[in-house]
């Protein structure tokens, strides 16, 4: 598994993290895999349906075979129990979409990354006080890039990712850069529904290669 320090700083470094998720395990496999081929090298499977822990798993046995060098982390774990049941099986990382301190004390036990969602200054010092490195600020269409950037001095210590409201576009992700995101979350925009129902896996692969073109060359 991951340590805490390498997953930071391989989804910093890739500026981007994918997200998604899909009842159909060959789907979720063959995504994983476009992705990998795209150059990602850190991916959110989002729990989000009965289908995500047995999925995750044929996800993980893809991973040691045929993708070296991946990290599959796990998102929208929202009690001790699932994080116990994705760490037994072999998730690099987990991200909440809020702070649940019981996870964070559980995964920073096992040096496990551990990214909350926060959306108030009191949720980050929370989160910040109990030893989390890396916070999702979420929802980013609510919050904005001009919250993230009147905040981001109080915390400096802190790596920002922004989930939720990233558009696919040159403005929209140097916008939350500039604002002082280390890395933006992107789900549907990037891996809808109907291109996954499609399996319109060069599409995907396509844009995720923008993406990542996209932060080189904000980054220059």
């Amino acid at each position: 598994m991951s340590s805490i320090q390498n997953s930071i700083d391989v989804i910093a470094k890739q500026g981007i993290l994918p997200l998604y998720f899909n009842t159909d395990e060959n789907i979720s496999i063959e995504v994983l895999k476009t992705l990998y081929k795209a150059g990602i090298r850190a991916v959110e499977y989002t729990n989000r349906g009965s289908e995500a822990l047995s999925n995750f798993k044929k996800m993980v046995k893809a991973r040691n075979t045929e993708l070296p060098g991946m990290l599959l982390g796990i998102g929208t774990i929202k009690n001790l129990e699932q994080a116990r049941e994705f760490h037994a099986a072999e998730a690099d990382f987990f991200i909440s979409p809020g702070l649940v301190p019981e996870v964070a004390d559980f995964l920073k036990s096992k040096e496990v990354l551990y990214a909350p969602g926060c959306m108030t200054p009191t949720e980050i010092i929370a989160a910040e006080n109990t030893g989390i490195k890396l916070v999702k600020l979420f929802p980013g269409n609510i919050l904005g890039t001009e919250f993230l950037s009147s905040i981001k001095d109080i915390f400096p210590s802190l790596v920002f990712m922004t989930t939720g409201g990233v558009e696919t576009t040159h403005a929209s992700i140097e916008s939350w850069f500039s604002a002082g995101a280390s890395a933006v979350g992107l789900g549907s925009k990037l891996i809808s529904k109907k291109r996954m129902d499609e399996q319109d896996y060069d599409i995907i692969e396509n844009e995720t290669k923008k993406m990542l073109e996209i932060v080189g060359t904000i980054r220059k």
